[in-house]
């Protein structure tokens, strides 16, 4: 029943450890090598599988779910950098540009389910076009949905695109459909528990204007910033490259709903 944690920034990595420790998330190991080091054999015996797993978004969303600690699953939202304008959108040509060391462990290891995040921009979507290519081509179905982040009560868009590779194709085209429901102007299913799960967490947030006249939601218990390095960079950076665990949860929920 352990996890394996794939995380190469030292500090990330300690905040992992840090709340396997606390009991937040699955219990299990955490290595700091970069994904191309990985081999297949490394992870013989581990039933669940976070890759660019952060400070552990993808297990802590698969508890909110109601996803078991014991039951096997792989998460990964490869880095953005490649496909985002801060970082250049190189795209393909990007050293940053991990997909295939992640496609070749899944298919090497064979895992059940796949859960993945990427950013929504166009030359994300191209992306992940790519991935469903591979996937597919693997005898993988693929399921995408492009979700904000309010849709499970986060008062920020931030738009992802969520994705779910199932061996056995359950519940990937119902994901699909449901996306397809979205973009033309349908709700999608909002899970019973999901305002008791994430409303709460925004009720008492602060809002903020900014230098820019941009009036944002501070979270609860995040101080003001003053100029300068901080104490709280470290922080910022492991939430700034964070899914949003409860929209995370509300696709792993649906995936579960659906393959049932």
């Amino acid at each position: 029943m352990t996890a394996y944690y794939n995380e190469i920034d030292p500090y990330a990595a300690q905040w992992l450890r840090n709340l396997i420790a606390a009991g937040h998330i699955a219990p299990g190991d955490v290595d700091e090598r970069s994904i191309v080091d990985v081999q297949p054999d490394d992870l013989i015996g581990y039933t669940q599988c976070h890759f660019f797993a952060g400070i552990g978004g993808w297990s802590y969303a698969a508890r909110l779910a109601g996803w078991p600690d014991d039951r096997p699953v792989w998460t990964g939202s490869c880095p953005c950098q490649p496909l985002s304008s801060a970082g250049k959108q190189k795209g393909y040509l990007d050293e940053r540009h991990l997909w295939p060391a992640f496609f070749g462990l899944i298919s090497k290891r064979r895992p059940p389910v796949v859960f993945g995040e990427q950013v929504a921009q166009k030359i994300g979507l191209m992306w992940m076009s790519a991935v469903r290519a591979d996937l597919e081509g693997d005898q993988y179905a693929c399921g995408v949905a492009c979700l904000p982040g309010f849709f499970a009560g986060s008062p920020q868009q931030r738009e992802r695109l969520y994705w779910v590779a199932s061996a056995d194709g359950a519940g990937c085209h119902g994901v699909s459909q449901q996306n397809k429901q979205q973009k033309a102007g349908g709700n999608l299913p909002w899970r019973h528990d999901a305002d008791r799960r994430c409303g709460s967490f925004w009720a008492s947030a602060l809002p903020v204007e900014g230098a820019d006249n941009t009036r944002r939601l501070l979270p609860p218990g995040v101080k003001l910033l003053a100029d300068g390095l901080s104490e709280g960079m470290g922080k910022l950076r492991g939430y700034g490259n964070a899914i949003i665990p409860q929209v995370g949860a509300e696709v792993i929920g649906s995936y579960m709903e659906i393959a049932a």
